[in-house]
């Protein structure tokens, strides 16, 4: 498996299904759904892989305990 584990799959009724290794995660229906459509419009594979991170939750915060070489810097 690469890097890309996330995948959508947007329905005929306006859903979109959000996959996390294969498994169904996350429904959007609606607003959501349409704003989801229209923010990975155009953005390449790592964009829109992003796009799916912050959505589902499933992303670095930034507030990850460091290793000790980095605190004593």
């Amino acid at each position: 498996m690469g890097e890309n584990i996330s995948t959508y799959q947007a329905t005929k009724s306006g859903k979109v299904l959000l996959f996390w290794g294969g498994k169904q995660i996350k429904i959007l229906d609606g607003n959501t759904a349409q704003q989801f459509l229209g923010k990975i419009n155009g953005l390449d594979e790592k964009g829109v892989q992003l796009v799916m991170a912050k959505e589902t939750g499933n992303f670095k915060r930034g507030n990850e305990r460091q290793g000790k070489d980095t605190l004593a810097k």
